[in-house]
């Protein structure tokens, strides 16, 4: 709120003013999350527990969530979530502050993989929300010797008629394309993406290339047999396939054998948040072990959270949510990029996505 200052009297109530905008600020928690990504009856539980309205905004993408933090957002929200490979780019440019470790209690719920994160070395900014993998969703009529690879999408040989899309993520497709090539799915070497944009070019040239389609969409798509070959999400496949079992009884979810992504989503404060101590409270509620595993059931997502393991519904311990041991081996974060490696990505996948 803008105060006027221009009389003695205008002062006087605008210190009025703002202690109760203050005070009306302490009474409210700003949400910045994914769409359809929180269970209502859990923000009931914290709206009652800490007699407080919270306020939910939502973005359909990382650039989308970036771009509102850039134009102000960095103090209109308390508690945003974006994915593991956003957070670097968020703490080096000053948008996000450090979490006090002290005000949460529930941190030693945290699973020890997400404990000491690569992308926020010690977790001092970052806490998790919830985690998944990326993989090929494929029609088993059509492919019902599929291998377990991502030649389904790369390999005219293997699948040489029937249509099939790409991720519009470009690091997701252009680390698919590298793990194919046995560069690994997390490569960062410029020759390594130099052949990847070249074989997703080539793919792109293949008459059964319906285009680039991301997670729900594509999964439609497969379901109306539009296509036969797409990526998507973990939790979102098994969400689709548990409320139209029918519909979705002829698709699998496969993790590569070369490879692909496991990302983690996390909660993280903005550094104006208006919110601070409110911010706090809210993550130490989600990583409290029976609200972590509601999200979990909820969501249909894999919990970061040690503590939920006995509250998860039997289907989130067994995959797709909770891969193999022997896929999670293959399961790498898609890497941070920053600087010039972030600008020639950013112009190779320009190219890939214009020719």
């Amino acid at each position: 709120m803008k105060i006027n200052k221009t009389t003695t009297l205008a002062l006087s109530l605008g210190g009025l003013m703002l202690a109760g905008s203050v005070q009306a600020q302490e009474n409210k928690l700003y949400l910045f999350n994914w769409t359809e990504y929180m269970d209502p009856e859990i923000i009931e539980a914290f709206e009652e527990k800490y007699d407080v309205d919270v306020v939910q905004n939502y973005f359909n993408s990382l650039p989308e969530m970036l771009a509102k933090l850039n134009a102000g957002g960095v103090s209109q929200y308390d508690i945003i979530v974006p994915s593991n490979y956003y957070v670097p780019r968020l703490i080096e440019t000053g948008l996000v502050q450090k979490l006090d470790r002290s005000k949460l209690e529930n941190l030693d719920n945290v699973m020890e993989q997400f404990q000491d994160p690569a992308f926020d070395p010690g977790a001092e900014y970052s806490a998790p929300y919830q985690w998944g993998t990326t993989g090929i969703v494929y029609n088993t009529e059509t492919f019902p010797d599929a291998p377990k690879s991502w030649a389904l999408l790369f390999d005219p040989e293997v699948n040489p008629d029937h249509p099939f899309a790409m991720m519009g993520d470009g690091q997701v497709s252009m680390g698919g394309a590298c793990a194919y090539l046995g560069h690994g799915y997390d490569c960062t070497d410029m020759e390594a993406w130099r052949e990847a944009a070249q074989l997703l070019l080539d793919t792109k040239e293949r008459e059964t290339f319906s285009g680039f389609t991301d997670g729900t969409p594509a999964l439609q798509q497969l379901a109306r047999g539009v296509t036969h070959v797409g990526l998507s999400y973990n939790g979102d496949y098994l969400f689709f396939k548990d409320e139209d079992p029918e519909t979705f009884a002829t698709l699998d979810f496969m993790i590569p054998d070369e490879g692909a992504e496991m990302w983690v989503d996390s909660m993280l404060i903005p550094a104006e948040a208006p919110n601070p101590d409110m911010a706090h409270k809210f993550i130490d509620f989600i990583l409290d072990a029976e609200v972590g595993a509601q999200l979990s059931n909820y969501n249909y997502y894999a919990s970061p959270n040690a503590a939920a393991a006995p509250y998860l519904d039997e289907v989130l311990t067994e995959p797709p949510v909770q891969p193999s041991e022997d896929d999670m081996q293959r399961l790498r974060f898609t890497p941070s990029l920053e600087g010039d490696a972030l600008q020639t990505f950013q112009q190779l996948w320009s190219e890939v996505q214009s020719r």
